[in-house]
């Protein structure tokens, strides 16, 4: 049955990834966390992020915002040892359950059509707030997508802006989490296991994307946020 489960979360997730920039974490941890311990659950999140960037990044270079991407970049290397000292001392399920209201109440807001602009002390705190979430509990999605939704970000450089950012962010996240956390067996045959699904899922992720507009793309980044945050608010009250 976990077989059959982990066979699902890797191919939906990563059909998610690559057809809205967003998505493989969102979906991937949490159920990846019923399966593996924490550490591992987050690694072989991380790894096959990893993967998928790298396999997609010359295909959407071009829709890469180069200026966004560099702060968030250096509004990261703020928050991933921010994030990995959580991970290492703080409740995880008191985080988790911070993180999901507010992920919660932020998302009705953008569905009740509020919207702020975009500068660049805002690319930075985006940058660092997802920075401490990927190294805290592997979710570095949640903030930037929030964060390109309010501000009414067309899909094609949303797509290319973060997912040329995941290739540092995941990078830098694994290392951390490999020197203070460990690793192991596990983690690294579990990802190896998971490359065909990923491959496929990309596939049928960029046949997505060419088929969703702007409007239908916005639809989906809601309910990504909406399961995410529900989801760690019950994970965190022990409902699950």
């Amino acid at each position: 049955m976990e077989v059959i489960v982990f066979i699902i979360i890797i191919l939906i997730a990563s059909v998610l990834q690559t057809s809205t920039g967003f998505g493989f974490s969102i979906l991937a941890t949490p159920f990846l966390l019923l399966i593996f311990e924490p550490t591992e659950a987050i690694q072989i999140n991380l790894i096959l992020s990893l993967v998928i960037s790298c396999a997609l990044i010359m295909k959407i270079k071009k829709d890469i915002d180069y200026g966004i991407l560099k702060r968030l970049v250096i509004g990261s290397v703020v928050g991933l040892p921010v994030g990995m000292t959580i991970f290492l001392s703080m409740d995880v399920n008191r985080l988790k359950f911070v993180i999901g209201l507010i992920i919660t109440v932020l998302t009705i807001i953008l569905i009740l059509k509020f919207r702020i602009k975009q500068n660049k002390k805002k690319d930075l705190v985006a940058g660092g707030l997802s920075g401490s979430l990927t190294t805290s509990i592997g979710m570095p999605g949640p903030p930037l997508l929030l964060y390109f939704s309010g501000t009414d970000t067309q899909k094609e450089k949303l797509r290319g802006t973060t997912l040329a950012f995941y290739l540092f962010i995941y990078f830098a996240s694994l290392i951390i989490q490999v020197v203070f956390a460990g690793t192991n067996t596990t983690i690294w045959v579990s990802s190896v296991w998971a490359l065909p699904l990923v491959f496929a899922g990309m596939y049928l992720g960029q046949l997505l994307f060419k088929r969703i507009n702007q409007h239908i793309f916005r639809i989906f980044t809601y309910i990504i946020l909406w399961f995410t945050g529900m989801y760690l608010l019950i994970e965190s009250l022990g409902l699950l």
